[in-house]
């Protein structure tokens, strides 16, 4: 008799493309049901791309051989094909399947902090990852990813992009003297963000995230003209006058016809190391209007806490230094309501922003 332990152990065996991870481990075997005659499996996987499909298909029939003449339904659910949205189907990076824009009206609201997390959680969730510092006047990703020190690889005139924390990431920090001031005018901007994403040797991604400078302006226009932005985040934090220009990064995504996938609120309150009590210094529930004003959600609100600085300035991420913390087990739950709302757009067809209204609060 074949017991569903049995099973378990071959599937354990099955790697998902692309990682180190097995499908059992990633929690993709959703059912494993026996009965004397048959043995049905059911996988969730994240990926919309045929090719992993029928890879998994291909080494979990394999690995399930020793079951002779045994009848085996293998089902394989995954996400819609990504759709098409602000560059009017454009779509210069075809291997990529999903594009995030992380944004602020504002600098120092944890914007690259956000954006840097959100894909190390989605890649610890089984997510190949892209993470493009847009940011041409202050990348900071590579430090905050522990890069610094490395140099891209060149081929011809393509780059491949440098891997750190499972997560595919280039920065036009990588790419300039440490530490140089790039005195551009805005066509040179867009110039670089155009080059970047034509040069880049990016593996096939199921979600790129994109770490924007502050602002609306021209590195924004760039990219949602050469891609079918999927959805946009805004970060913000719990202070009126971060909200006031909040509502421009929000005004931005509608105007561009992205979808808003939601708001992250950063330094929503403070983690006392000693007590582990949390403290709102800086406000709270001024956001939510926000988001019902523009027909959104709040994805998630991340404390100030000592290690997240921490992280960044060493290289490793609080959801890698410490996985298990309160403000990781926020990143992992933000990172999943993104990663439903991308397949909910893909699903839906995307929010008609551009035929949003926002309420004036």
């Amino acid at each position: 008799m074949i017991e569903k332990q049995q099973i378990l152990e071959k599937l354990e065996k099955v790697i998902y493309p692309g990682f180190t991870k097995s499908v059992v481990d990633f929690g993709f075997v959703k059912s494993v049901e026996i009965t004397e005659e048959r043995l049905s499996i059911r996988l969730d996987i994240p990926s919309p791309a045929k090719e992993i499909e029928e890879q998994l298909r291909e080494e979990i029939i394999k690995r399930l051989s020793f079951l002779g003449e045994f009848q085996i339904d293998l089902t394989i659910t995954k996400p819609a094909m990504p759709r098409e949205t602000s560059s009017k189907g454009k779509n210069i990076l075809p291997e990529i399947q999903n594009f995030v824009m992380v944004s602020s009206g504002k600098g120092g609201v944890g914007k690259s902090t956000t954006t840097v997390n959100l894909a190390i959680a989605l890649a610890q969730q089984g997510k190949r990852v892209g993470l493009l510092d847009a940011d041409i006047y202050g990348p900071n990703i590579p430090r905050m990813m522990g890069i610094e020190a490395e140099q891209p690889v060149f081929l011809g005139r393509n780059i491949k992009p440098i891997m750190a924390h499972g997560v595919q990431v280039m920065s036009i920090g990588s790419l300039v003297e440490r530490g140089a001031s790039l005195i551009w005018k805005g066509a040179m901007v867009t110039q670089a963000i155009e080059q970047m994403l034509e040069d880049i040797l990016w593996n096939k991604l199921d979600i790129l995230l994109f770490d924007m400078p502050p602002g609306t302006g021209d590195a924004q226009l760039a990219l949602a003209q050469n891609l079918p932005v999927t959805a946009g985040v805004c970060v913000t934090t719990p202070q009126k006058v971060a909200l006031d220009d909040t509502i421009r990064s929000m005004d931005m995504f509608t105007q561009l016809h992205i979808p808003i996938a939601g708001i992250v609120e950063n330094m929503s309150g403070f983690i006392c190391p000693d007590s582990g009590k949390e403290y709102d210094i800086f406000g709270k529930g001024t956001t939510q209007p926000l988001a019902d004003a523009y027909h959104t959600e709040i994805l998630g609100e991340i404390p100030i806490e000592p290690a997240i600085r921490e992280g960044g300035d060493s290289g490793l991420p609080i959801t890698v230094l410490a996985p298990e913390c309160e403000t990781s087990k926020r990143y992992q739950q933000i990172a999943s309501k993104l990663w439903e709302k991308v397949l909910e757009i893909n699903e839906e067809g995307g929010v008609s922003n551009e035929e949003i209204q926002p309420t004036i609060f």
